[in-house]
């Protein structure tokens, strides 16, 4: 594990940048965990044990736990199939899937008070026998984050894109997703040409023309950083050009949503604001601009040149980040990881 992986706080959650929206309101997110050897009826016992609410079955597979503080809370076995349960043939194949197939807990929007009642359910799930990604060779089990956008513009999205774009590479290496997931389509890398637009685009860029790129490079769901969710909410009609009848199929919402943790559940070091935290580190980058267009330059310059290799990019970011101390201030200015 990368040194400054190890310096990414586990203990508390660090605050979104912007915290507010533009309304002048705290930006709330949801998060969903996914994970494998409970079953919803379980997994819903475990939230309302923890949370409070009482269990309630909704649909076949589906259950929801209204809480007293949090809200309504979704637990679903997190399948398309469980839209066709019901039939003998459909209930048999998803009892035979499951120890590959995960069940999800979903929180509603989050007030960033609230964050640590998610880690106290996590704490609750593990304890109650939840498995996650590492513990078998098919799993692929993630943790989903949806931050809330700060606003409507371009402004507003594009340079956490961009942040997100070029230090992913950074954010896949430095600790690595489990095998399964990285052989799995759903959450591929960003595509080169897609990085090279957003490090190569303008302050002029309206919400319109990063909506263009953003489908024309990517038009799926399957990436580390899925914009489609909120691209739907604020450029339905190009989204829905673009996909054609798939676009039915997304949730709009004006989230970003992050989807390339593993869900490491059952492993007792793991805590959810340490993926939280490495998010923060990317919407920190976004908001230095300066540094921010110093390494969508260092990008372009690294693209152009012959000779550098994958690897090459992920040492610059190494040696960029950790002067950048994104993390909380925990690295020296030279540069070097603190011991």
């Amino acid at each position: 594990m990368d040194g400054i992986t190890q310096l990414v706080p586990r203990d508390r959650f660090l605050p979104l940048r912007p915290r507010e929206t533009h309304a002048g309101e705290p930006r709330r997110a949801g998060i969903e965990i996914e994970f494998g050897e409970l079953t919803e009826a379980e997994a819903a016992d475990v939230v309302a044990r923890t949370l409070g609410g009482t269990p309630r079955e909704i649909a076949a597979h589906d259950f929801e736990v209204e809480t007293p503080d949090l809200g309504r809370v979704l637990i679903c076995l997190d399948t398309s199939f469980r839209d066709k349960a019901g039939s003998a043939l459909t209930d048999l194949g998803l009892q035979l899937g499951r120890a590959v197939v995960p069940v999800e807990v979903v929180t509603p929007p989050l007030h960033p008070d609230q964050l640590p009642e998610a880690e106290r359910l996590r704490g609750a799930l593990r304890a109650a026998g939840a498995r996650g990604s590492r513990e078998g060779v098919f799993l692929g089990f993630g943790l989903h984050l949806n931050p809330e956008i700060p606003g409507q513009d371009a402004a507003d999205l594009v340079p956490i894109v961009r942040a997100f774009a070029l230090i992913e590479d950074w954010l896949r290496k430095a600790d690595p997703i489990d095998p399964s997931r990285r052989l799995l389509p759903f959450v591929d890398p960003y595509p080169r040409s897609l990085i090279d637009r957003l490090a190569s685009a303008g302050p002029d860029w309206t919400l319109e023309a990063f909506a263009d790129a953003y489908l024309d490079e990517t038009p799926t769901r399957n990436r580390g950083l899925d914009m489609l969710p909120c691209l739907a909410h604020l450029a339905k009609d190009r989204v829905a050009q673009a996909l054609g009848p798939g676009a039915a199929s997304i949730g709009a919402r004006p989230t970003f949503h992050y989807r390339l943790p593993d869900c490491r559940i059952d492993e007792p070091g793991w805590r959810l604001a340490y993926e939280w935290n490495r998010w923060v580190m990317v919407e920190r980058l976004a908001a230095d601009t300066a540094a921010l267009k110093g390494l969508a330059a260092d990008w372009l310059d690294y693209r152009a040149a012959l000779t550098t290799t994958r690897s090459d990019w992920y040492a610059h970011l190494d040696r960029v980040l950790c002067k950048l101390e994104l993390w909380d201030g925990s690295c020296g200015k030279d540069g070097k990881t603190a011991p």
